[in-house]
């Protein structure tokens, strides 16, 4: 009674202060019941705003990377996949005037392909891979969060109601697969495969042991090198070399088959399906030596895919059935290896180690790389993409192994591999047709559960460039629905660690000519000699871009466009210095037939463009080639003070942030492409900077704030910019307490090309008219112009609202004037004798692409039995 008295007395006295708490609780349910519709309101507003306009400029129902996609108006793309995102190097991002501190979510900007039809039953061993595929057809991605290994953004989603599943799916990575695949064909064999292993019908439960060791590590043998002295070898073995090749660096590639050639061994040659021009010339260089082949079928050999393994399997069955190939070692390379030894070498320690297999194993506790390298997981390759479906279970009794998937294995352990019907290699035949990165554990699995396994030595002859702080950041998650890794390509300063090993290597990977090529060249002088001196070319390499036989349909309309304006600057200097030669005046026919990049002492030279003309005069046709050369945009104040450690400040796409370089060299772009801002820095104390974008109306763009720490060499990001772009000369700024430090410029070219067709106003107007009410972010950061010290930005709005309506010759004149303010003409020559007397020949030149390159041409077979 008297608690209850105390309690009444104690609600009368704070009955006020009980009710303006409630009160309270109910004005924030309503603020947050408003907040939510206002965040619903500003979401739809986002939603609409990111529609590109029209011609009209009504609002236009088109996803901006759809209609890049769909259209090829984006930037030039050198057979490398585009990265969806760019980590940034600092340590924070601010964007300005934002609540936001760091770089907004990735959206989900997967497109749709087109359908196939109605899919057929799904079957492990079909050869769907070897038919080509059909435009379109690549599967959307969808990047992964962070976090573990391989996760999967966005799972688990409905899948499209294309097709009925034989089981009910419920899994998130099967659904979230289901989800993401492009094509009809894919989805069906995602659904079946996953259905299948459900019910316990896909892997096989368990396989047999036949290692009389029954571990692995125990049978690992060290092989010596004894006695280089290859003419002490009674019977020497005869080696094929399987190369595994994809892109356009064909000149790299005829380097290493002169390095590797010898007239007593073997060159089997699989070259991507999608690198049509790279198997042309493949097929040229077969026809020059009878013991070198190109494979009469071929595969998408994507990275981490099935179709690697099941590529060595089909070439080893095809050796096998070559009555008139003897070989005794199968060595699998790739265009991006070079040898360490000689060929006399390899030759000699193979023949002393005749009945050894050379794998490389992983070195780890083995149930932590089973867990690395997803061999618990199911996965399954369609539409170009490793999907991941699940979990699974190793099979029991089975040791599994694996680590590096290049190897040397002896005839015998081939035959056993590809003709056994045994139940441990078809079993693992099985399991390893779902497993991501296959061909680095199937052979090591193989051997080492095999009557074979005594013969396995870890080691596979190779010296890798690891840097697992640049190779390690997920590069692949395009690709493959994990996080991989990759080599650096060598540079000089990395040789020694060839030199640094104990074990026996002959070959080192990788190269790649377009980063260095002075590596190359010292292992290729070690081994050899030298060139004689006098040897042109030595420091020169050109990689090819186009050529007519691609077809233009292999161009995108960024590319196009550059291309045919880099050829008609170059006749029209030749026009300007020939003024009182009519024979000099030329007119351009049809579109390039060629295009090559242009590399001397490991630097960017510029763009080389082949294509006919026509002289005005005489009306006869020639062949020549420009040679378009950039021009830096840099400009570092002076009195850094702090910021002295600032070395370099670019603006492109496809940057590469393990080899720290812009795949799209010149920085080709259009108003469709998402451009990176790269900054490169000393050491020094920690710095803050502001990052300032400026378009050509002077319209500021964005402005964010990075942070560089001691030990920072590079800081690059990529900001969520609404397209179009607007096109012509754009201003990226570095500031100190925003005064300016660096200043680059960079080009978003205006495109003449839509489809690879002239650019009609009426239907694509827009793509010059920049971002949706001059906004590129969801803010407007003009209240930076009088900090910034910028031009009115009317009159250049006015301006650029006039060009929107260019065609024909005045926009080819736009486009024109644009390109001469970041390119000049280097020079210009003929594929023979020009009507013009002041154009040499191309051959005659040190610069053109059908210029000699002595290092790089295979030349008749010498009395050793060699091209080098």
């Amino acid at each position: 009674m008297v608690a209850s008295t105390r309690v009444q007395k104690l609600l009368r006295r704070y009955k006020l202060a009980i009710a303006a708490g409630l009160t309270i609780l109910l004005i924030q349910g309503l603020v947050v019941w408003s907040l939510r519709s206002l965040e619903e309101g500003e979401a739809e507003r986002k939603h609409r705003r990111s529609k590109l306009p029209d011609h009209n400029g009504q609002e236009q129902k088109i996803d901006p990377v759809a209609f890049e996609r769909q259209n090829a108006l984006s930037g030039a793309n050198h057979g490398q996949s585009r990265q969806r995102q760019d980590q940034p190097a600092v340590t924070t991002i601010i964007k300005r005037g934002s609540r936001w501190r760091n770089k907004p979510s990735l959206k989900d900007k997967s497109l749709g392909g087109p359908e196939d039809g109605v899919a057929a039953h799904y079957d492990p061993s079909s050869s769907r891979n070897f038919s080509e595929t059909r435009a379109g057809e690549m599967a959307k991605i969808h990047l992964a969060a962070p976090g573990e290994p391989g996760s999967v953004e966005g799972a688990p989603q409905v899948p499209s109601s294309d097709f009925v599943p034989k089981c009910e799916i419920s899994g998130k990575d099967a659904l979230s697969a289901l989800h993401r695949a492009g094509s009809r064909q894919c989805r069906q064999e995602i659904a079946n495969i996953v259905c299948q292993h459900q019910a316990g019908q896909l892997m096989p439960q368990s396989l047999p042991q036949f290692c009389p060791q029954h571990v692995i590590s125990s049978a690992v043998q060290h092989a010596g090198f004894t006695d280089t002295d290859l003419s002490k070898v009674e019977n020497p073995v005869r080696v094929v070399f399987m190369l595994v090749v994809h892109g356009r660096a064909v000149l790299q590639l005829k380097r290493l088959l002169k390095a590797i050639y010898h007239k007593d061994h073997f060159y089997y040659i699989h070259v991507d399906k999608r690198s049509n021009y790279m198997h042309r010339e493949v097929l040229q260089m077969a026809e020059l030596y009878p013991n070198v082949r190109a494979t009469p079928w071929r595969m998408v050999t994507i990275w981490g895919g099935a179709s690697l393994l099941k590529a060595y399997l089909h070439s080893m069955h095809d050796l096998l059935s070559m009555l008139d190939w003897k070989w005794d070692f199968f060595i699998n390379l790739s265009a991006t290896d070079f040898p360490t030894r000689t060929n006399d070498e390899l030759v000699t320690f193979l023949s002393q180690n005749r009945d050894k297999n050379f794998l490389k194993s992983h070195g780890r506790e083995n149930a932590r790389f089973i867990k690395k390298q997803g061999l618990d997981r199911l996965f399954h390759e369609c539409d170009n993409h490793m999907w991941r479906l699940g979990e699974r279970t190793i099979p029991e009794r089975l040791e599994v192994s694996g680590g590096s998937d290049w190897f040397s294995l002896t005839r015998k352990f081939v035959e056993y591999v590809v003709n056994s019907q045994d139940e441990l290699v078809t079993g693992l035949k099985q399991f390893y047709t779902y497993a991501l990165l296959p061909a680095e554990s199937f052979f090591h699995t193989v051997l080492g559960n095999s009557h074979m396994c005594d013969t396995l030595v870890d080691n596979n002859l190779r010296v890798t460039n690891w840097n697992r702080k640049l190779g390690c950041k997920c590069q692949y998650k395009h690709i493959v629905d994990w996080c991989g890794c990759s080599p650096n390509d060598f540079k000089p300063s990395d040789l020694i660690r060839i030199q640094q090993l104990t074990r026996p290597t002959f070959f080192a990977r990788k190269f790649e000519s377009t980063v260095n090529q002075e590596s190359i060249e010292i292992l290729d002088n070690h081994l050899y000699g030298q060139y004689p001196p006098g040897t042109v070319a030595l420091k020169a390499y050109w990689e090819s871009l186009f050529e007519q036989a691609d077809g233009v349909s292999s161009l995108n309309d960024v590319a196009l466009t550059a291309y045919s304006s880099f050829f008609r600057l170059g006749l029209r200097k030749q026009e300007t210095t020939q003024s009182s030669s009519e024979a000099c005046r030329f007119e351009p026919i049809g579109y390039p037939v060629s295009v090559h990049l242009y590399f001397y002492d490991d630097r960017f030279q510029g763009y080389l463009v082949r294509q006919e003309v026509q002289n005005v005069v005489t009306r006869s046709r020639e062949m020549l080639e420009v040679w378009a050369v950039p021009q830096a945009t840099l400009q570092l104040e002076h009195n850094l003070h702090e910021f002295e450690r600032l070395k370099h400040l670019e603006v492109g796409t496809e940057w590469d942030p393990k080899e720290r370089i812009f795949r799209n060299f010149g920085g080709v772009m259009g108003p469709l492409d998402e451009p990176v801002a790269v900054q490169k820095w000393a050491r020094g104390p920690n710095l803050t900077a502001t990052i300032v974008w400026i378009d050509p109306a002077h319209i500021v763009a964005v402005s964010y704030d990075i942070s560089i720490d001691v030990e920072a060499e590079f800081t690059q990001y990529r900001p969520p910019l609404q397209r179009p772009l607007r096109p012509g000369v754009w201003t990226v700024r570095v500031l100190r307490l925003w005064e300016r430090v660096a200043e680059a410029r960079f080009l978003v070219m205006p495109l003449a090309f839509k489809g690879r067709e002239p650019l009609r106003t009426e239907d694509h107007g827009w793509v010059h008219a920049g971002p949706p009410g001059n906004m590129y972010l969801d803010q407007s950061f003009q209240q930076l112009t009088h900090v910034l010290k910028l031009p009115p930005s009317e009159p250049a709005l006015q301006e650029a609202q006039k060009k929107t309506s260019l065609v024909g010759k005045p926009l080819e004149a736009w486009v024109d004037s644009s390109v001469r303010a970041f390119w000049v003409t280097g020079d210009i020559c003929s594929e023979q004798t020009s009507s013009c007397p002041t154009i040499g020949l191309c051959t005659k030149t040190s610069w053109s692409s059908l210029s000699p390159d002595p290092k790089s041409e295979l030349g008749p077979v010498k009395k050793d039995g060699r091209i080098r």
